[in-house]
């Protein structure tokens, strides 16, 4: 599939609502109930087939922070009162973490819920950027932000599984290595909501 029919495939399946899928997460006995609300944004950038194509949008988190400290995710975070809905919290916190401006983003729809260890209920909220992008990285939460091409998170030969023992209970969590970087944990998790849609259309 081409990047054309990939996106035109895409933006026809969020299109549907997602209020009726159930909430992903690998962690054990997760229910939600509790979970703060939270969302992230998901940006595909849309360079030119010769470019390189479709691409995703990450970061890495800086070593000192509280929550998922140095792991590789999407911008994002926790909701707060003033936002209206869980995209205006994925577009604050983005241009507070990267300096996006948010209409510089087209958002098309969202995936569903991701349960967190760490006690948050994740919305990821998909949008478009369109190249070159003017980036200004939040030095305390953002070490790096790069791309990697969307076709390496669709390849079901790139997915892996892995489990560690927490607590004296297993928690098993999904893994899309990208060369010297380790994807893994949520932003795998949602990930692979994202593969699952597409290849599965549900």
């Amino acid at each position: 599939m081409n990047d054309a029919a990939l996106l035109a495939r895409l933006r026809a399946l969020l299109a549907r609502s997602c209020d009726a899928m159930p909430a992903g997460g690998d962690w054990p006995g997760a229910g939600g109930a509790r979970h703060r609300p939270a969302a992230v944004l998901v940006p595909l950038v849309l360079h030119d087939p010769e470019a390189g194509g479709i691409t995703l949008l990450l970061t890495q988190r800086t070593d000192h922070l509280h929550h998922h400290p140095g792991q590789i995710s999407f911008p994002g975070g926790g909701m707060e009162a003033g936002d209206a809905s869980p995209q205006a919290t994925a577009l604050r916190e983005t241009e507070e973490e990267i300096g996006l401006d948010p209409s510089a983003v087209e958002i098309i729809g969202r995936l569903p819920d991701y349960l967190t260890g760490t006690g948050f209920r994740v919305t990821p909220v998909v949008g478009l950027l369109r190249p070159p992008l003017a980036l200004r990285l939040d030095s305390f939460e953002v070490a790096e932000a790069f791309e990697i091409p969307l076709a390496h998170f669709l390849d079901p030969a790139r997915h892996q599984r892995h489990s560690i023992d927490i607590a004296g209970r297993t928690h098993h969590f999904h893994a899309m290595p990208y060369g010297e970087r380790f994807v893994w944990g949520a932003t795998a998790g949602m990930l692979m909501s994202l593969y699952r849609l597409l290849t599965d259309g549900q």
